[in-house]
């Protein structure tokens, strides 16, 4: 059944035909029916004819819609002028009003209405009643009833035209926001990716600095002091190594972005970071001398962690404490826990403020808001970790993001 009606709405010009197959036999019928029995009293050849040209407009009223109707009032002008009396195929009139009047092309609405408006009358005084006891009120009566009826085929047209326009914007807003915030997500995510390559570049400049000035002592020691000389030699070495090393795992962060602009999870791996959880306790430090209050704590045995790991945590709590600051409010209180797991680093950053508002922390960050927690994603991401964020339960807003460590004995 469903493929039936996926058929037919596919394939509306064959139901259209249809429909006006069912209404040429019902005209042909009673154009053929003997008079006698209340049949038609005209030519009825000419009268065939009107009913084949009139269920035409009804079976290529949706392919053509415009030429429909320019053929329907030449019809209906022929069918005046050769005194055709009204037919059961009239009804085309109806269909073609409203096809036209659901249509965005406007001319043929209007024209539509026009013909709405004097089709009953223009019947009326073509073909009067001949039954001598019908009053003119009564003749009145039924001319406004048909003007009624053609007006209210327009207007449900028109009425389906408008609800049409109305959920095609309703679309096309959708799809722009839909757009924007993918763009403002993309634009977000690249200016992240960027700090992290200035990062990154930062560290591959001091490495070849340290290469510069163990080179300069090199040469400076390398008649007197041979072992010296060796030991820098072997420095320049290993740093100038370490630079290379850098510099492609930099270029794979440049390029590791798919089609969409999101990092794969394994991009972690490409670039060495700083700083790293050895820093935190400067950085909490430094946000208490601003004025906010931060209980800091380890828990677990602290190891040696892979940069991008270090970095990420160290970014995430960066993040949350300054995230406090602007929309904690005052007097706001907040605690940062790292808990040193044998598989996870669990990273949680809370405060007892306000809160922020839900576009701050939807996945995208409606309206170019909550770029600084896209940018925590992105790099929870590419260390394959799970970031969580939002609303505390009794007030205030907690982030927390496990990031998977190395099998560790």
């Amino acid at each position: 059944m469903n493929r039936l009606y996926d058929f037919l709405r596919r394939h509306p010009t064959w139901v259209d035909g249809s429909w006006a197959f069912v209404l040429l036999i019902v005209s042909f019928m009673s154009i053929a029916l003997p008079e006698a029995e209340g049949g038609y009293r005209g030519s009825e050849e000419e009268a065939l004819a009107v009913s084949a040209l009139l269920c035409v407009v009804v079976a290529l009223r949706r392919r053509w819609p415009e030429a429909m109707l320019l053929l329907a009032i030449a019809v209906g002008l022929l069918q005046l002028a050769a005194d055709i009396e009204p037919l059961a195929a009239n009804f085309a009139f109806l269909v073609i009003t409203f096809t036209v009047a659901s249509r965005p092309e406007r001319w043929p609405s209007r024209l539509a209405l026009g013909g709405s408006l004097s089709a009953a009358a223009l019947a009326t005084l073509r073909w009067p009643e001949e039954d001598s006891e019908t009053s003119a009120p009564e003749t009145v009566v039924g001319m406004v009833f048909a003007t009624i009826a053609f007006c209210s085929a327009w207007v449900l047209g028109d009425s389906l035209r408008t609800r049409r326009a109305y959920y095609a914007e309703l679309e096309q807003r959708a799809r722009r926001l839909e757009q924007e915030r993918e763009t403002q997500a993309r634009i977000a995510v690249a200016a992240e990716r960027a700090r992290i390559a200035r990062e990154l570049h930062d560290v591959v400049a001091h490495n070849v600095s340290v290469m510069v000035v163990q080179a300069d002592g090199a040469a400076y020691v390398l008649d007197t002091a041979p072992e010296q000389t060796r030991s820098a030699l072997a420095t320049i070495s290993g740093t100038g190594r370490q630079a290379l090393t850098e510099m492609r795992r930099l270029l794979g962060v440049l390029r590791s972005a798919d089609s969409n602009g999101t990092p794969p999870r394994d991009a972690a791996q490409e670039y060495v970071p700083q700083p790293g959880v050895e820093q935190l306790a400067e950085l909490v430090d430094q946000v208490r001398d601003s004025g906010l209050a931060v209980d800091f704590r380890i828990d677990g045995t602290p190891r040696p962690l892979p940069s991008g790991v270090e970095l990420t945590a160290y970014r995430i709590v960066q993040e949350a404490l300054t995230n406090s600051r602007k929309h904690g409010g005052p007097d706001v209180g907040a605690t940062v826990r790292l808990e040193y797991g044998r598989e996870a680093l669990t990273v949680l950053a809370e405060d007892d403020g306000r809160g922020a508002q839900r576009e701050l922390y939807e996945e995208r960050g409606a309206d170019g808001l909550g770029q600084g927690l896209i940018g925590m994603r992105e790099r929870v991401g590419m260390v394959g970790g799970v970031l969580v964020a939002g609303p505390r339960p009794g007030g205030g807003f907690r982030i927390a993001a496990t990031l998977p460590l190395p099998a560790h004995d």
